[in-house]
């Protein structure tokens, strides 16, 4: 761990990563790849990638929590059924067991998906992690097909369970506004079989809200063109919910009730989770075909560059991937990449937005 990967600065557009135009795969170092000028205001052309943690099942759901020592990172194993915490000096503990299934027998609950191209794991563990407005932790618990909160004495109270009386697939992400309004996805990842399982109740994955106790229904691919829900964020404003939708990322306008309207699209490009720095940038994750990216947007929906993942060419086979990312460190300016079996960190130069808080708190 904490070894630094050395870094080369190219400039490039968008084309490049597309699939049509890769050549094929080598082994590459970690690579900001800048689509415009402006992206030298966000993180140094020099900086390098650091791992912090590795050997991992697939992390998802990165998160910062701040305590009286500066804070700590916390992130899924999705595979492992487990949050970790990572401390400032790099030490790995287990911060919540059974985070994301619960039950006692785990032979039919789960997506299966492949790890490394060979390994095949099952997704059982938590995703998404948010802190609310009181500090509290709200997870997506994959497998148990439910969203709780952990509270502060260490129990699990339900925020979502069902829909209309039906039960949700599998709560992906989740984000958290400042007036305590939950925003989440839920996709087939909580069922084995997925979109075919027979424990499937609910005929389409949507983006829900939480509030007052109700859970309220805003989008998703039922509608006309509409893709699955993935990854969900805020702009540091709290004016606009992101949401992944297929190959898209769609921008809706919050309303005063916390609902949403006039989506649009936002960034036409596949991607998993993201989130924002104060400037209303917006950091995509994803990956495919071998390669793996955090890919940076402008508030204007501007393509400033990519920040691309190393490629290692090596047995076991590791998997290339990004799913998410979150903001951390004492200045929030720490860049935390989840990316399957590693974490990784890039220093930035602005900081990002400290989610669940005021606007203007950072």
């Amino acid at each position: 761990m904490n070894r630094i990967l050395a870094a080369a600065v190219l400039v490039v557009g968008a084309a490049l990563l597309s699939a049509q135009q890769q050549p094929p795969l080598t082994e590459q170092p970690f690579r900001i790849l800048k689509s415009d000028p402006s992206l030298d205001d966000l993180i140094s052309p020099d900086t390098g990638l650091e791992v912090v943690a590795e050997h991992l099942g697939l992390s998802e759901g990165p998160l910062w929590i701040r305590d009286e020592r500066g804070g700590y990172l916390v992130f899924s194993d999705v595979a492992a059924n487990v949050i970790y915490r990572r401390a400032a000096d790099g030490t790995l503990s287990v911060f919540l067991e059974r985070s994301g299934f619960t039950g006692p027998d785990n032979l039919d609950v789960g997506q299966q998906t492949i790890s490394g191209g060979r390994v095949a794991i099952v997704l059982i563990g938590s995703n998404g992690l948010a802190l609310d407005q009181d500090g509290r932790l709200v997870v997506t618990a994959m497998a148990d097909r439910a969203v709780i909160r952990l509270e502060k004495n260490g129990t699990r109270t339900l925020l979502a369970e069902r829909f209309q009386g039906m039960r949700l697939s599998g709560p992906n992400d989740v984000v958290v506004k400042s007036n305590g309004a939950v925003y989440f996805t839920d996709s087939i990842n909580g069922l084995r079989g997925g979109a075919v399982s027979p424990q499937r109740e609910l005929p389409f994955n949507g983006f829900y809200l939480i509030k007052g106790g109700r859970i309220s229904y805003l989008g998703g691919d039922r509608e006309p063109g509409g893709g699955a829900p993935n990854g969900i964020t805020l702009s540091p404003d709290e004016k606009y919910l992101y949401v992944t939708a297929g190959r898209t990322v769609m921008r809706y306008e919050i309303q005063p009730d916390d609902r949403v309207a006039h989506g649009r699209v936002f960034v036409q490009d596949f991607s998993d989770g993201m989130k924002t720095d104060i400037r209303g940038n917006l950091y995509t994750t994803a990956g495919g075909n071998g390669r793996a990216y955090v890919r940076v947007t402008s508030p204007e929906g501007k393509e400033l560059g990519f920040l691309q993942l190393p490629v290692e060419l090596k047995e076991p086979r590791p998997r290339i991937c990004a799913t998410n990312v979150a903001f951390g460190d004492t200045d929030n300016k720490g860049l935390y990449i989840t990316a399957c079996s590693k974490v990784y960190r890039v220093q930035m130069r602005v900081p990002g937005t400290r989610l669940g808080m005021q606007p203007g708190s950072y």
